[in-house]
């Protein structure tokens, strides 16, 4: 199987294009540069799935040549030996790694084992054998789950390692966090560049709506229309409603990834999100709003919160590589619910990332699941 796309060199068409539209960029903003990634060799992991397809197509807008997106039927990057067939095959200089088993909260509680396992180990290889045959920038994608469970709002980079994660999170929280140990220590022994982000809950386009491992957006989106179409008069949530949440468009989620891919050099671990937070209450009474859904919210208080509140100081993302977030929240949902009515529906009976293969199954790219 052919695992590279040979994009077409199409830079300034696609950069342009790329920039259409786009509001005028903040002081301390970068853009994104063509030259800098037209002949660059790179892997991306989950490369099909949710983030990971946006981070692709913005790399074809940038002119990117080669583009290996490894499917799980040929690569099962659990495998050592499926690891270094990827890199024999795709000879990269830039690995974006966002594999990842994950799940929502029932989920987490379910696997543990294989959260942790899973999670770990592929990023242990991919880590291990990309320092071997020289990858020149390896990006990691963590997990907001790797902060404590009463980490000081807003979250600081600082305040990752002071505290236990929250529990039903924390062996994906903390399988995902052994890797920024991984590579800080193989920077240091073998001068290994690697970076760490740390990303919020994302939302938007071709998010998965598979109700067994969705995150709350998705949903309650789905949720609610279905409750809408039906008739039904109320809908049931999970938790109290009273935990809080920040989310980052997915879309500016891949613009900062590829920043930090193309800016950043360094061994500190950088946070992605809007440094905004709402209450899971205030979030479904929008979503409710946006759908036209008229019958009652019914929060479920035996089932669980999570971490009680979430959201980012994301300074240092516009310090070191010029990232600020720049779709509006109430934007950001709308374009996801046009997309999803546009879909007819249908989403849950599609495979929505190229690791997907529906709980227990499944590595998809790593984002963060309320």
């Amino acid at each position: 199987m052919e695992i590279k796309e040979h994009l077409p060199d199409a830079e300034a068409a696609g950069y342009e294009n790329s920039r259409r539209g786009s509001p005028l960029l903040g002081p301390g903003e970068l853009w994104l540069s063509p030259s800098y990634w037209r002949d660059r060799n790179v892997v991306v992991t989950g490369g099909a799935g949710f983030l990971g397809s946006h981070i692709v197509e913005r790399l074809r807008a940038l002119g990117c040549r080669n583009v290996t997106v490894p499917r799980i039927e040929e690569y099962d990057l659990t495998q050592l030996d499926a690891v270094r067939r990827l890199y024999k095959a795709a000879r990269p200089d830039t690995v974006i790694h966002l594999a990842a088993v994950v799940g929502g909260i029932g989920a987490n509680r379910k696997n543990p084992g294989r959260f942790f396992y899973d999670n770990i180990i592929m990023g242990v290889q991919m880590i291990e054998e990309g320092r071997r045959v020289g990858v020149e920038k390896f990006v990691q994608l963590g997990t907001i789950c790797a902060y404590p469970k009463f980490t000081p709002v807003p979250f600081k980079e600082e305040d990752l390692w002071n505290g236990y994660p929250e529990e039903t999170n924390a062996p994906y929280g903390l399988a995902k966090k052994s890797l920024l140990v991984q590579l800080q220590a193989y920077r240091e022994q073998y001068g290994f560049n690697g970076i760490y982000l740390l990303p919020v809950n994302l939302y938007g386009p071709r998010d998965n709506f598979d109700p067994a491992s969705s995150h709350v957006i998705p949903a309650l989106i789905r949720k609610m229309l279905e409750a809408k179409e039906a008739g039904h008069t109320e809908v049931w949530i999970w938790g109290t409603g009273q935990a809080s949440r920040e989310f980052l468009y997915v879309g500016d989620c891949a613009r900062a990834v590829l920043l930090a891919a193309e800016h950043y050099d360094g061994a500190e671990p950088v946070n992605l999100g809007t440094g905004a937070e709402i209450k899971i209450k205030e979030l479904a009474e929008l979503i409710s709003d946006l759908v036209g859904f008229k019958g009652r919210l019914v929060y479920d208080p035996t089932q669980p919160d999570g971490q009680p509140r979430r959201c980012l100081d994301t300074s240092k993302a516009l310090q070191l590589f010029g990232f600020k977030s720049h779709v509006p929240f109430r934007e950001g949902l709308e374009r996801t619910i046009r997309w999803y009515e546009a879909e007819n529906g249908d989403l849950a009976a599609e495979p929505n990332g190229l690791e997907l293969q529906r709980l227990p199954g499944s590595f998809e790219e790593s984002h963060d699941r309320a």
